[in-house]
């Protein structure tokens, strides 16, 4: 299985892992080795189209029997051009996805290679460490770039309940971190619940070590639940969408909020929370977008001084309003502009990356690489070391020492368990 696109799909991807290795399935490394190939596609950009074709033809090379399925947003969005690639044998759109795993039973059983609940046990040690949790999905703020809405469809939440029961049995399986995510979580309702009252009962009825959610709209972040990172279980990192630093870009994108605004919240929650990470997305050379607004968005994201910026270059999608208009920018001129905000995000990276160094915080361990083992501090960076112990999913205080790649270099200062 392999993922493009947002937390979201990545959500939905461990959910399906999770149901096919229950009804006797068995996860695999390699594409070479698998039966079956399922893609969780993204259709945002013109990139992630070209992105999730590129992935199907080379499975496709490397196994030409592997039975290929596409799903999710691009396969939502026109289904018809992923099946007429080579080796494509079924297209299931968002709304089809969760029967994703009772459709490849069918085909199995047809073939009579029918898997048996519970005969084989798939290593899932690689979805212990961090956890993501559908809680929304949709949105119904239509920007006039975006086309989300026609792929995802309109907002709902999963209730609450629900949530913490899928909190509770990542616990068990020894998950130490969570991520909430959707499309719009900051619009998660249900039941009278908003989000400030999911994470008050997910506080209050589970011991998950840590939570993080996924992205928000300034509009979206109030006092009240800023207030909840006196939990230090809430991870100190926002993602707060941007798009654009100027005031006529953004009311042509029909963002709901200025740059004023903007500015309130991210002083806001620095305010508040200590050692926070506030990350964002850009969009370079949106429809109209003059070198004048441009430079005040450079201006504005080096005002923020982001932990992690997200450039994307803006790409007319099918049926929105901007992909009509008239005033597209040239593509050289978007790369430009997207280098240009390529070079600052990792300017603004760097910076937050060297105010922590020489400081102890804790760790969580991921993953390991040649014997370098890599994993987050609260705040997101990203933190390597050298260890013979076996670091995975261990939450460890960690003296952070100098800067190395894209993270920064540290030294476990406590022994790891076994």
């Amino acid at each position: 299985m392999e993922t493009l696109g947002c937390k979201l799909n990545q959500a939905e991807t461990e959910s399906l892992a999770r149901q096919l290795a229950q009804a006797g399935h068995r996860l695999v490394d390699s594409v070479a080795e698998a039966d079956i190939y399922i893609l969780n596609t993204c259709t945002v950009t013109q990139t992630a189209d070209a992105k999730s074709r590129h992935l199907l033809r080379q499975a496709h090379r490397k196994n030409a029997k592997a039975f290929l399925v596409a799903t999710g947003c691009y396969a939502q969005r026109v289904p018809e051009e992923l099946q007429k690639l080579a080796g494509v044998q079924l297209v299931v759109g968002n709304h089809e996805k969760p029967a994703l795993p009772f459709l490849l039973a069918e085909i199995a059983c047809a073939d009579g290679v029918c898997p048996v609940p519970g005969d084989v046990v798939s290593d899932e040690s690689h979805l212990r460490t961090r956890a993501f949790i559908k809680i929304q999905d949709g949105c119904s703020k239509h920007c006039s770039y975006c086309i989300v809405p026609s792929v995802r469809g309109e907002e709902k939440s999963q209730p609450a309940d629900l949530i913490i029961a899928e909190v509770k049995e990542r616990i068990a399986a020894g998950v130490k971190e969570v991520v909430l995510t959707g499309t719009e979580v900051g619009a998660y309702n249900c039941d009278g619940i908003d989000l400030k009252g999911l994470l008050e009962r997910v506080l209050a009825e589970t011991d998950i070590t840590r939570i993080r959610l996924s992205s928000l709209q300034p509009q979206e972040i109030t006092p009240e639940l800023i207030g909840l990172w006196r939990d230090p279980r809430l991870c100190p990192h926002f993602h707060v969408s941007l798009q654009s630093g100027s005031d006529t870009v953004l009311g042509r994108m029909r963002r709901l909020y200025a740059t004023a605004d903007y500015q309130k919240v991210v002083s806001l929650i620095r305010t508040t929370v200590p050692d926070v990470a506030i990350t964002t997305d850009i969009i370079a050379g949106f429809a109209g977008e003059t070198d004048v607004e441009f430079q005040e968005s450079v201006n504005f994201c080096r005002e923020m001084e982001f932990a992690r910026i997200h450039v994307f270059s803006y790409s007319p999608r099918p049926g929105t309003e901007a992909a009509a208009s008239q005033a597209q920018i040239a593509d050289k001129i978007k790369k430009q502009r997207s280098q240009t905000l390529l070079a600052l995000a990792e300017e603004c990276a760097l910076d937050f990356r060297q105010r922590f160094l020489g400081r102890i915080m804790p760790v969580l361990w991921e993953q390991q690489s040649d014997g370098v083992w890599s994993g987050h501090t609260g705040n997101y960076i990203k933190v390597y070391t050298r260890s013979d112990a076996d670091l995975t999913n261990q939450l460890l205080s960690v003296g952070l020492t100098e800067i190395r790649g894209d993270g920064v270099w540290g030294e476990v200062k406590e022994t790891a368990t076994k």
